[in-house]
């Protein structure tokens, strides 16, 4: 029986069996380049506000949605301090810009931009791609599983932000008129 704490075991569990599928580090890390700093959800929204100029500032608030929940992210890790996954069972498949853990600045960035982006085009971005963020932060062993569900629960709380912003901004407008 392991020692391991039941998180570690869980991780270590998904590094065996997913992360040894064929390609599976490969895209893993291809996500956590895409999804480093929130830059990637910031070009999509930058390509949207470009292309679908009507609704260029719901683009713009669904960059800075998505900007917004990693910097959060990143001010809650430095209170929490939670360090990264350290166990003999774990392996480390990518580098990190800090040794913090609590939340994935990865999966709250793309769980903000998937609902900001999604509400935009009508597709369920959310289902589509926050689960396999989640995910591919567990096969590269650089989070615990609550540290990538509190990243998407703060994501989804930064996307409503600017969401009721959007609306009172809307009703003001609105109101003005």
């Amino acid at each position: 029986m392991s020692s391991a704490s039941p998180e570690v075991q869980i991780l270590a569990g998904i590094q065996s069996t997913v992360g040894q599928l064929p390609g599976a580090v490969k895209v893993a890390r291809g996500m956590s380049h895409f999804g480093e700093h929130s830059l990637g959800w910031i070009a999509i929204a930058a390509v949207g506000a470009a292309v679908d100029k009507p609704r260029r500032r719901e683009w713009a608030g669904a960059a800075l949605g998505a900007f917004g929940a990693h910097a959060a992210s990143v001010v809650i890790k430095r209170v929490v301090r939670r360090k990264r996954p350290s166990d003999p069972s774990v392996q480390v498949n990518v580098s990190t810009p800090s040794k913090l853990s609590f939340p994935s600045s990865h999966a709250t960035s793309t769980t903000a931009a998937a609902v900001l982006i999604g509400r935009l085009t009508g597709l369920p971005l959310p289902a589509l791609l926050v689960p396999p963020m989640m995910l591919s932060r567990l096969v590269l062993g650089v989070h615990y599983p609550t540290d990538v569900l509190a990243g998407a629960a703060l994501g989804a709380a930064s996307a409503a932000v600017v969401r009721r912003v959007e609306e009172a901004r809307a009703e003001q407008k609105c109101g003005d008129k």
